[in-house]
């Protein structure tokens, strides 16, 4: 079939056909793996039956849906994936998060930091300094650190999906105790307590006179991707400030979070950002 083809069986769906095709494509979106009758579709979408099947053969002659020659089952194609992966590409988690950083950094007057999660760990993608001499446990950019050091990758494990919250706990647990932080009670009081709060901000000691707080930058799923970190000496996190601290971060990853490309190579290899 060509274009012209194509075109005219469009046209056969009515005025609304764009409204109804959309409709199918977030249904098909949410369908299990192996896909979903035509019948259930028309039902779920809420068209007849004919018209259901006329916007899946459109799709499908688009490249767009594909069936099961078996099951007789319609989900997304992988060329539609591979045109979502297209979408939004307005550059990296690290170019998208730069300017927050900078803007933080200048109205705090403190280093700002941005934290991403890889694998059991944390990588510091960027980092914008300001004027105190700070230690952190991530170092310089590239430096990473377990899920549960440090402020921001704690606000990290904190959000992540139930069952890799506990894969990672489980899996960390030996490599947090070596930093003489927390025991399996203390970690998963402070997960729940960074969970209630939405932010990160204990000062455990390990690095003396320095303070930090991170809040979670999370997907639309609601699962934490990346942090937002701010480290600073201990007297300019106390108890006055605190609370503008949090406010001005949570702002930025609020912002961030509905912009970010589910696609960007960099939430599964933040390191590929670097080059390794």
């Amino acid at each position: 079939m060509d274009s012209t083809e194509r075109n005219e069986n469009l046209k056969e769906v009515g005025a609304g056909g764009v409204s109804r095709l959309f409709a199918l494509l977030r249904t098909l979106g949410e369908v299990s793996q192996d896909g979903e009758r035509v019948t259930q579709l028309a039902q779920q979408v809420g068209l007849s039956q004919p018209t259901t099947h006329r916007l899946l053969r459109s799709l499908m002659e688009e490249g767009m849906v594909e069936q099961d020659a078996r099951s007789k089952r319609y989900r997304l194609s992988l060329e539609f994936f591979a045109l979502a992966a297209n979408a939004g590409k307005t550059g990296n988690l690290r170019d998208l998060v730069r300017p927050s950083l900078l803007r933080l950094s200048a109205s705090l007057g403190d280093s700002l930091f941005l934290l991403a999660r890889s694998g059991f760990d944390a990588i510091c993608l960027d980092r914008s300094e300001g004027p105190y001499p700070i230690r952190t446990f991530t170092g310089d950019i590239g430096g990473r650190v377990a899920l549960g050091v440090g402020q921001g990758s704690l606000a990290i494990l904190a959000f992540l999906p139930e069952e890799e919250r506990e894969t990672v706990i489980r899996y960390n647990l030996p490599r947090l105790k070596d930093f003489h932080l927390y025991d399996e009670v203390l970690l998963r009081s402070e997960v729940e307590n960074v969970r209630n709060l939405g932010y990160a901000a204990r000062n455990t000691g390990v690095l003396e006179g320095m303070a930090g707080l991170a809040v979670p930058i999370l997907d639309r799923d609601g699962h934490a991707v990346a942090a937002l970190s701010v480290a600073t000496i201990s007297d300019r996190l106390g108890p006055s400030r605190l609370p503008m601290v949090v406010e001005l971060l949570k702002r930025e990853a609020v912002a961030i979070g509905p912009r970010i490309n589910p696609f960007d190579p960099t939430l599964r290899r933040p390191s590929k950002t670097f080059g390794d």
